[in-house]
């Protein structure tokens, strides 16, 4: 046989063994528990919407979800434990924009984001908003823009930790509308509201999920939210794009990933199982009442998303000179 016959027998001989063991992972997977790794503390959105969109997974699995929470600085830990851990979908990991963020923000980390992981399918997008108190004169992005142009360095505009979604769509809206404002992180957002209601602070941007009973109180208003579209649950809310500041976005988002490596075909089942769970009303409903926006889609979809997402608050870090971890 020829050299080159023979490396065609071998490639092929792979190919069939491949194709073989993707059909007997899909015929046997799962075959346990999965453990869905939340690198966020317990009753949070990103914990809320795990556990919600695991409960109706695990139906079309049948196989328990296990939610394990390991929450730490940019979300590490978890991801890290999911990145070394056996590819066989039984450990899957939350990922979200956290991990795309500390891909910028820290120097070194225990894993590559997108090179040690396999995208499964994006799970819900959640809006961050302006907010202003009750009492503010301001009625819209316009008016905060003026303002902040005719008191420069005087507004003060309030975040949680540096380096957060909040923080980082803070110093976008900063950069893109040309203000001089200063933003303020605060430990929390508890501390954010309650320094926005006592008057310390002028605005503040804070993920939409939490400040609902804020707003529905009155304590708080909602200018606009800083996604691409408005949210279904605050219509008459318009965006940051509508409100005078085109070509702004910015947006929280959760999603499965599982270790590099995993078989295609559980690739395609948790994916399978996981759209056919957002698809279904009653969940769509659920996530809704938590500021989520429910949105499955393809692997490749999530891949392509992480890298933009990368990128873009790479950018946003070099630009707000935040000092890299």
């Amino acid at each position: 046989m020829k050299p080159r016959d023979l490396l065609l027998t071998r490639r092929q001989g792979l190919a069939v063994l491949a194709a073989w063991a993707g059909a007997r992972a899909e015929g046997t997977y799962p075959s346990r528990p999965i453990t869905l790794i939340v690198p966020f503390g317990p009753g949070g959105i990103a914990d809320l919407t795990a556990r919600a969109v695991a409960k109706e997974m695990s139906v079309a699995l049948r196989q328990p979800i296990v939610i394990d929470n390991r929450p730490s600085a940019g979300a590490i830990v978890g991801a890290a434990a999911v990145a070394h851990a056996e590819p066989d979908g039984h450990t899957v990991l939350l990922l979200s924009n956290a991990n795309a963020v500390s891909a910028g923000l820290f120097r070194k980390l225990p894993f590559d984001v997108q090179r040690d992981f396999a995208p499964v399918t994006t799970l819900g997008f959640f809006d961050l908003a302006l907010f202003v108190a009750r009492e503010s004169p301001w009625h819209g992005v316009k008016d905060v823009i003026a303002q902040a142009r005719a008191r420069p360095g005087r507004l003060t505009v309030g975040t949680i930790a540096s380096g957060s979604t909040q923080h980082l769509a803070a110093e976008l809206f900063k950069s893109m509308a040309q203000l001089d404002v200063v933003v303020v992180p605060y430990k929390g957002t508890p501390a954010v509201i309650t320094a926005l209601r006592a008057g310390e602070i002028d605005l503040a941007f804070e993920i939409l999920g939490p400040m609902l009973p804020q707003i529905g109180s009155g304590a708080l208003r909602a200018l606009a939210v800083t996604s691409e579209q408005r949210f279904d649950g605050l219509p008459a809310v318009p965006t940051v794009q509508e409100s005078g500041l085109p070509g702004y976005a910015a947006a929280s988002w959760n999603a499965l990933a599982v270790p590099a490596r995993t078989p295609a075909a559980v690739v395609q089942r948790l994916n399978g199982a996981a759209n056919e769970a957002l698809a279904l009303p009653s969940l769509r409903s659920q996530l809704q009442a938590l500021g989520v926006r429910a949105q499955g889609g393809s692997p490749e979809d999530l891949r392509r998303l992480l890298a933009s997402e990368i990128q873009r608050w790479s950018q946003v870090i070099e630009s707000a000179r935040i000092e890299r971890q």
